[in-house]
């Protein structure tokens, strides 16, 4: 909960605007999934603990993931090396992605939208500009998100030794779906 206040903090804040609390939808829930898909293994991972806010009048986001609470990797080992000698989630404990929806839509509205959100994509401490294609669905005053992206391990500086080059590919391919609700007034 404290890092939910810390990113609404940052949110309203850090980008310029201090309107009320009614233009900021907040993550309820979600899913952020990966997969590597390399030619003598696949590694699966998802989490649920995905955190983050959309200040839907100023277009702007921000959102973070712990590294280390994704699970369902094939084994305890996989995951170990996933955290220790790829991720190093001990140096680079969180991912994020913060930035600024391009297209001008009427989050209020019902409807759905293809939008594009242009931002810095954090991860392995290595932060790289990207615009990352969405489907959002607002209805009755929820925000679902869907995306599906490709992460180059190379542009965030993960290595891959030449030993387990077969089993890790170099793109990782993201889902997203999110759900989003307006933040309550205090």
């Amino acid at each position: 909960m404290r890092q939910l206040a810390f990113l609404l903090y940052m949110i309203v804040f850090h980008t310029g605007f201090a309107s009320g609390q009614k233009d900021i939808y907040q993550v309820t829930g979600g899913t952020i999934r990966f997969h590597s898909d390399a030619p003598l293994e696949m590694i699966k991972a998802a989490s649920k603990n995905l955190i983050g806010a959309v200040h839907v009048s100023k277009r702007t986001f921000l959102f973070r993931i712990s590294i280390a609470s994704f699970q369902g990797f094939n084994s305890p080992r996989q995951k170990e090396h996933f955290n220790e000698n790829y991720m190093e989630s001990d140096l680079f404990p969180l991912a994020a992605y913060s930035g600024k929806i391009i297209e001008d839509v009427d989050f209020t509205k019902d409807g759905e939208y293809n939008i594009r959100a242009k931002g810095k994509l954090t991860i392995h401490g290595v932060e790289r500009q990207r615009i990352i294609k969405c489907h959002i669905v607002c209805k009755d005053g929820t925000i679902s998100v869907q995306s599906d992206f490709i992460v180059l391990l190379a542009d965030h500086n993960i290595k891959i030794p030449r030993i387990v080059s077969d089993k890790l590919s170099p793109e990782i391919n993201v889902s997203v779906n999110l759900v989003l609700v307006q933040k309550p007034s205090s």
